[in-house]
């Protein structure tokens, strides 16, 4: 018994091996770095020491390195009114591309059936075409002979109308952002009703909820993923854009920080070091408000 008791024990189990380290991981994501070094960090460390610069008194288009913080000082003070003017314009176009993309967007994906590929076609279509040209476009449909002040003049609106026009307005302006940027709000509010579980949301009704109830309460979170991604991808495009604003808006009333910058990196000798402060300046309260926003409206997917 004693020796069946002992050729029945089991020896300790020793300590499992050890899993070898496996560099394939590591390889996969050495191009994307590379790539991320190359022509993302290393341009913005060289943004960095250029927004420092000074300028040689008396040579403009000349600079030499240095600390100069006095040229976010400058860009700042100097070009405060553009700043606001920028972050309100995107902030505009935001929610009305928000308001116009989640209709669509549930349309697409709880209602269109087999138009649904169709509907999304449409939606990417703009993209085939040049931003310039789409934008240029724009400017052609709000002249003031163009269609839309037609049906203003025919209703006998104009007078809600800054001027009594659109173009080179700020209203101008902010149709052309939201028209640009409204694909990057359909398409991940999209995505995100698209995973959603129908049961969940025909649970909703079977609880004798109405139907505002059951969307406030069970689709709207459901879709909260998606319109964070939404708005972050229209916002942040859209609050460093010129294009829209030189190509619809006026020359002073409507100009954003991203024209200055344009202005100041390729027309003003020597404008080199506030330019690059400037963008320094955007990049800073983009991040911010977008750090604030994600930590107030953010999802365990994003955050």
């Amino acid at each position: 018994m004693t020796a069946l008791a002992h050729t029945g024990s089991t020896a300790p189990a020793g300590d499992p091996p050890k899993r070898k380290r496996s560099w394939a991981a590591y390889l996969l994501l050495l191009p994307a770095t590379i790539w991320l070094i190359v022509f993302f960090v290393v341009p913005l460390i060289q943004l960095f020491t250029v927004s420092l610069q000074s300028g040689y008194p008396g040579n403009p288009g000349y600079y030499y390195r240095d600390l100069n913080f006095g040229n976010y000082l400058t860009a700042f003070t100097q070009y405060w009114p553009h700043f606001v003017r920028s972050l309100l314009f995107a902030g505009l176009a935001t929610f009305f591309a928000f308001v116009l993309a989640y209709p669509l967007a549930y349309a697409m994906a709880f209602k269109a059936g087999r138009w649904r590929n169709v509907m999304l076609i449409c939606v990417i279509a703009p993209f085939f075409t040049s931003f310039i040209l789409r934008t240029i476009a724009w400017r052609q449909i709000l002249a003031d002979g163009g269609p839309v002040m037609a049906t203003f003049h025919s209703l006998h609106l104009t007078w809600m109308l800054p001027d009594g026009r659109i173009t080179e307005t700020w209203i101008a302006v902010v149709a052309g952002l939201t028209y640009n940027f409204l694909p990057f709000m359909v398409l991940p509010i999209y995505a995100s009703l698209e995973r959603a579980d129908p049961r969940v949301i025909e649970a909703g009704g079977d609880l004798y909820a109405n139907g505002f109830t059951t969307f406030r309460t069970v689709t709207l979170p459901m879709s909260m993923p998606g319109v964070l991604a939404g708005t972050l991808l229209t916002f942040i495009p859209a609050a460093g854009d010129y294009v829209n604003a030189d190509l619809l808006g006026s020359d002073r009333s409507t100009k954003m920080v991203g024209n200055v910058i344009e202005s100041q990196f390729f027309k003003v000798p020597g404008g080199f070091p506030t330019a690059a402060a400037l963008s320094f300046t955007l990049m800073a309260l983009i991040l911010l408000l977008v750090f604030f926003y994600v930590r107030k409206f953010g999802t365990e997917d994003l955050v």
